[in-house]
């Protein structure tokens, strides 16, 4: 039996892994309203909003913001540059935060800017980075359940790797 097939009785996530072996050309997919940014401190509050907002249905979980921010921040593994921001005219629509060590922490779209490529877009875009970075692979986990996050990740050529054990979630 293949992991895939065995993981829902098992543990509720997946680790899945993007191979960097192809040299990665990220395409500027964006639609005209939507801008990448650099992530600075002023971005924080609305950074953590987002999260917040994205996983609500219980996709993840987001500490306060003192907590969330002095957590992260503090992490030997935070890199600022490593934080992926879009945004339009309203604010922050995605995004994406990875560790030092190739992986994925976070990636989200604002409700109403899914369905638009966007969360393609910042996936390349973290592919790209770390592949500039020297990274062999970026890795991540998501809920076996979360099958439009699945389906994107297949889809940039991500595979299915392990299981997370129990109190490994997230």
């Amino acid at each position: 039996m293949m992991i895939s097939e065995q993981y829902d009785s098992l543990s509720p996530v997946l680790r899945m892994r993007k191979h960097l072996k192809e040299i990665i050309f990220v395409a500027q997919l964006l639609p005209d309203e939507v801008r990448k940014k650099d992530f600075n401190d002023d971005l924080i509050g609305e950074a953590h909003e987002l999260l917040t907002l994205s996983y609500q249905n219980g996709e993840g979980n987001v500490a306060s913001l003192e907590d969330w921010w002095n957590t992260l921040r503090l992490d030997e593994e935070f890199d600022p540059a490593l934080c992926f921001v879009l945004y339009d005219d309203e604010g922050i629509v995605g995004f994406a935060q990875c560790w030092t060590s190739s992986f994925i922490k976070d990636i989200v779209i604002h409700p109403r800017r899914r369905r638009e490529g966007l969360a393609e877009v910042l996936l390349w875009t973290v592919f790209s980075e770390f592949q500039k970075r020297g990274a062999q692979y970026v890795d991540l986990k998501v809920l076996h359940n979360n099958y439009p996050a699945i389906q994107l990740y297949r889809k940039a050529g991500m595979e299915v790797i392990g299981i997370v054990p129990d109190n490994d979630i997230l």
